[in-house]
């Protein structure tokens, strides 16, 4: 990844199928667009989780629909652009699917990346920083394999139809509190963030999660950003070899 004149991309929070697959379709079809516009000049995307409202992958079948945006992404990085995701709180029971089938590498946890010259921690978000207690052992719950091992053993139609019905119920793609800025104390991926700068500088720390977009400064050269969501805001994260931005996709 060396080419200046090209940009890199970020995007989270999209939670196709939420509330239902018919209302989420137009979003869908929005993504698809801004996908088609940013090919044009990416040197890289990456896609920070909560994809999908819901997705977990049985060892012969995955949740039906989607087509419009997994053949975008396929069709992107078989142009060649790297694609990158990583597992949202929604779709954290992905395994193996996007590596095999669309050649995007799946991650579990952040990662850290250079780019010309620039330090990046990028992740979902979920379950970092000192608050978020109950989520936090709801998740060991989630990941652990004998949960995944029971789940599996649900048909299809009853498992993602529960999770479907459970997601939207608990308003789990959205809230109240993600509409305003809650303040540095109580904004727990900022409070993250700046433990993470006590040991490794950063110049940003990009997370998706809160669903509101956000640019804060942590540190000296310092940025925590936050990607907004796909299903208020239609905001992305662009990165220029110079500087971070977040932009609107109209």
């Amino acid at each position: 990844m060396n080419s200046i004149s090209k940009k890199i991309y970020f995007a989270s929070d999209q939670h196709f199928g939420a509330p239902t697959p018919e209302l989420s379709f137009p979003r869908e079809q929005k993504f698809v667009a801004w996908l088609d516009e940013v090919k044009k000049d990416a040197e890289a995307i990456f896609l920070l989780g909560d994809l999908f409202d819901f997705w977990f992958e049985y060892k012969t079948v995955v949740p039906k629909g989607f087509v419009r945006v997994l053949g975008k992404l396929a069709e992107i990085r078989d142009s060649g652009i790297p694609i990158y995701f990583f597992v949202g709180n929604h779709d954290l029971w992905m395994n193996d699917y996007f590596e095999k089938e669309l050649n995007i590498p799946v991650f579990h946890d952040n990662q850290e990346y250079t780019f010309h010259g620039k330090t990046f921690l990028i992740g979902h978000g979920d379950g970092k920083g000192p608050g978020d207690l109950g989520y936090k052992r709801m998740k060991k719950v989630f990941t652990n394999p004998f949960s995944k091992w029971l789940f599996r053993w649900l048909h299809p139609d009853l498992g993602v139809g529960l999770a479907q019905y459970l997601s939207v119920k608990n308003k789990l793609i959205s809230g109240a509190e993600d509409v305003t800025f809650l303040g540095e104390d109580n904004e727990w991926l900022i409070q993250y963030a700046k433990r993470k700068l006590e040991t490794k500088h950063y110049n940003y720390l990009v997370f998706g999660h809160r669903h509101l977009p956000m640019k804060y400064t942590v540190g000296e050269n310092a940025e925590y950003v936050n990607l907004g969501d796909w299903i208020t805001y239609f905001t992305y994260g662009v990165f220029d070899g110079e500087t971070f931005e977040i932009k609107t996709f109209n």
